[in-house]
């Protein structure tokens, strides 16, 4: 019990394949190998027995444990289509890029939620469920719980987090007994049908993956004192919105746009001044069709959670209204006093969407090609350049698309969230942008790759850290495993009081315009101590190189700082406050405008709001129970059933499961605190010597197989001895 390794078997000898094996330690008592040599031979000894690769549901059952043992395990079982492998104190999930249909059927949610032991069963993401559930309903004082789903982008996360929502709805609605069936139904319809809906508008195809998150979400799903499902609620994270306007090579908008030009019926697209064959510039690649491009699917979520016929049209017109704002083009004035000419071909654009979006067409033009100066108390109008004309009206469709989306996620709550009075705990699933690195990489990439840093983060603390610390704290014998600690990582993006965010921060201050060179040399002024920070010295365009936990990004400075910005003229959000159509007059009606000449502390960057938002997020999270998901993606292509090593191995390595799984190995699975194990059991006993009570009073461990089950059994002795002295 005091030694860390009691319960773990060093060598492969008693493993697989005697004959194989023995002929292997025969030869090693031949001569005295290297320590190289010796890892070696027992991979190879390990790797030999190839058709029983598949069988290891759990990955500390494999010995040695290598980045190539559990490398091919996946792989063996990959092959057979099984998806789902324990990692220790993580589910590892390789996706299929096919549908699997009967893994996630009703029957098999109930399978796993009536089962006595559902570790027993296959590996599968249910069991992370099915977890989190009974440790919320099996506490004396039930703790929050939150389901951590990561990887990077394609990796399955999004289909991994639409799972856990559907067996949550499933189980913890359907055995209610205080409310009638039709409530039951109405709240798990309501939870379920909030899923098509924050996909359609907060979700595009990208090169990685056809349902990529262009958002995060943090999704609690709320449980009153029965454990049953009462409500939810949903918070967002950082929306692409730039995607609204400008599309990457070969990307998409987001899904809504393309499920409205293909599911419209002819009065609709009537309505919205759709004509057939009508092309738009915001819409690539709107010839590819994919599974997502189900309009019909989030009209009926969008009657489930209540959201009105009228209210519909509103919604649409205003997406229509965006989608002729993208044809708009302009050419420079022959006299720079002037404002620039509306191209004459795309006149017609204009018209439709003042009439979609319900302003006075000479207004809209006005706001866009001449912005309002202030000069003490005397306004002054300026003509806009052909870039600021094009910078304005893209500026336009973000803000509009930006706070549709937010009102969208505030009518969801509402209609989802329970009252406060009727739950007191819930299960929260965490479904955020994977780790990305593109061929150009800009604002957005840096503030998603910096959110799975702080998630990696709050990994390494959580267990690879602290579990190891908990160890030594009481007294067992332990050699501390080495991980790859990502904190200088984040020291160089966030830290205090010099670093990427506050030198961002610092230029996108001034009022003036940002030079991309100037600003790339004050970073390396101020940060070339960081090993996690580089600069490739020949490149023509400024950037600087992260060092990430998931691999190096470069990102590009160009634009970076007036991203950070987020400018929105006030000239344009007076001109929707006016607006005749009551969704966009509603949500505009409380939007403060911010004065170009405010003072430059006053101005909340992009990072700012972010890096606030994401800090509020992990503090939730470390107040509750996490259960890991790792998801990996098999192949860059996306194609199906293919096993591609190096960009498994890369993945692997990169979010520390080799390491995950010596800890779990070599570790210690059941921690109870002592006094909880006394509050617990102690009643079975007519009397506990006051010694054996008071001896401990911390940590009860009981250490990893082959020794648990015996130490179980004889705990269990005890306690039925006890029980009947």
């Amino acid at each position: 019990m005091n030694s860390a390794n009691n319960g773990r078997n060093v060598g492969v000898g008693h493993r697989h394949g005697g004959g194989t094996v023995k002929a292997f330690i025969q030869k090693v008592q031949s001569h005295q190998p290297s320590l190289k040599e010796s890892l070696n031979g027992e991979i190879q000894a390990f790797l030999t027995d190839e058709d029983q690769l598949h069988t290891y549901d759990d990955l500390t059952k494999v010995n040695p444990v290598t980045p190539t043992t559990v490398l091919q395990c996946l792989q063996a079982r990959y092959s057979v289509k099984v998806f789902y492998t324990h990692a220790g104190c993580t589910l590892v999930a390789l996706n299929p890029f096919q549908p699997i249909p009967d893994l996630y059927t009703l029957d098999v949610m109930k399978e796993y939620h009536s089962a006595p032991q559902p570790q027993e069963f296959k590996p599968h993401i249910f069991i992370v469920a099915e977890e989190a559930y009974r440790n919320v309903k099996g506490q004396l004082e039930p703790v929050n719980q939150s389901l951590v789903v990561s990887g990077e982008s394609g990796a399955g996360k999004t289909w991994t987090s639409r799972c856990l929502m559907k067996y949550y709805a499933t189980v913890a609605a359907s055995s209610s007994v205080m409310k009638s069936q039709d409530t039951v139904e109405r709240i798990e319809r309501r939870v379920l049908d909030s899923n098509p809906i924050m996909e359609a508008f907060g979700n595009a195809c990208t090169l990685r993956n056809n349902n990529s998150s262009r958002f995060g979400k943090y999704i609690q799903l709320q449980l009153d004192r029965g454990q049953l499902l009462v409500g939810a609620s949903v918070q967002t994270y950082l929306l692409e919105k730039t995607r609204v306007a400008c599309q990457p090579a070969n990307e998409r908008n987001f899904h809504i746009f393309y499920q409205m030009m293909k599911g419209a019926t002819v009065e609709q697209r009537r309505e919205w001044k759709m004509n057939h064959g009508q092309r738009f510039a915001w819409l690539p690649h709107s010839e590819k069709t994919l599974e997502e491009d189900c309009f019909h699917e989030t009209v009926r979520a969008m009657v489930h959670l209540g959201i009105n016929a009228d209210r519909q049209r509103q919604i649409f017109r205003v997406l229509a209204g965006i989608l002729q704002l993208g044809n708009l083009s302009f050419s420079s004035a022959v006299d720079e006093t002037q404002p620039c000419n509306l191209e004459e071909p795309t006149k017609d654009f204009l018209q439709k969407a003042a009439e979609l979006l319900r302003v006075p067409p000479v207004e809209l033009q006005m706001c866009l090609r001449v912005r309002t100066l202030k000069a003490g108390k005397q306004s002054v109008l300026k003509p806009c350049s052909q870039a600021e004309c094009s910078m304005r009206r893209d500026c336009l469709a973000k803000v509009i698309y930006a706070q549709l989306f937010e009102w969208l996620v505030m009518f969801i709550n509402n209609s989802i969230c329970a009252d406060e009075s009727t739950w007191c705990n819930f299960i929260g699933v965490l479904d955020v942008y994977g780790f990305e690195c593109f061929y150009t990489n800009n604002l957005e990439q840096l503030c998603i790759n910096y959110a799975n840093e702080k998630l990696q983060q709050h990994f390494v603390a959580h267990y690879l850290r602290a579990q190891q610390e908990e160890y030594v704290t009481e007294g067992l014998q332990w050699s501390f495993i080495k991980y790859q600690d990502n904190q200088s990582c984040l020291d160089l993006i966030e830290g205090s009081p010099i670093s990427v965010f506050s030198l961002l921060n610092e230029e996108s201050r001034l009022n003036r315009t940002s030079d991309a060179r100037t600003l790339r040399l004050r970073l390396e002024k101020e940060l070339h101590d960081n090993s996690n920070i580089s600069w490739d010295k020949f490149s023509k365009e400024p950037h600087f190189t992260v060092s990430h936990y998931a691999g190096k990004v470069n990102y590009q400075l160009q634009g970076m700082v007036e991203k950070n910005k987020d400018p929105v003229p006030p000239e344009l959000i007076k001109l929707l406050q006016k607006s005749e159509d009551p969704l966009l007059r509603q949500v505009f009606t409380d939007k403060e405008t911010e004065s170009p000449n405010s003072k430059g502390l006053n101005k909340v960057t992009v990072v700012s709001k972010f890096k606030n938002s994401l800090e509020s997020l992990m503090k939730i999270l470390h107040t509750t129970t996490p259960h890991y998901t790792r998801c990996i993606k098999p192949n860059p292509d996306c194609k199906p059933l293919t096993f591609k090593k190096e960009e498994v191995i890369m993945q692997l390595e990169a979010c520390g499961i080799v390491e995950t799984i010596h800890i779990s190995a070599a570790g210690f699975p059941i921690r109870i605190l002592y006094k909880n194990f006394l509050q617990r059991y102690g009643l079975i006993s007519r009397h506990i010597n006051s010694k054996f009570r008071f001896h401990h009073v911390g940590l009860r461990v009981f250490p990893p197989c082959p020794l648990l089950a015996l130490l179980v059994s004889l705990t269990l002795s005890y306690l039925w001895e006890l029980l009947f002295l």
